[in-house]
């Protein structure tokens, strides 16, 4: 089988196991509609106002920075777990990649984006 009709075969079994799923989610799961699905729900608390209202950009920002660096660190572990069979250069690549990600966070320092305010 060639490369080309491989990769067709698993992208239609990707999208046919996708629909199916969907497809059995929406067929057994139970249905009730009322008006108080629609409500926000906030720890048993009903809320007041709108919930359609502006958050302060640092919550964002910290948010995506959080993420940012969380993720990259999700990186370390599988080298972790190699990193005697990588030796010399295993070691340095890290070390490049632990340098960038101090960079990045020093320029968010610099650049006031830790500080609360």
């Amino acid at each position: 089988m060639s490369s080309s009709a491989l990769f067709l075969v698993v992208l239609l079994t990707g999208i046919m196991l996708v629909c199916a799923g969907l497809g059995m989610a929406l067929l057994l799961s139970p249905k009730s509609f009322n008006a108080q699905k629609g409500e926000p729900y906030e720890c048993g608390v009903p809320t007041h106002g709108t919930s359609w209202m502006q958050f302060k950009v640092g919550y964002y920002l910290y948010a995506i920075l959080y993420l940012m660096f969380d993720v990259e660190a999700i990186f370390l572990f599988p080298w972790a777990t190699v990193v005697r069979n990588l030796g010399m250069p295993g070691l340095y690549s890290i070390l490049f990649f632990v340098l960038i990600l101090g960079l990045g966070l020093a320029y968010a320092w610099r650049k006031g984006a830790l500080q609360w305010k």
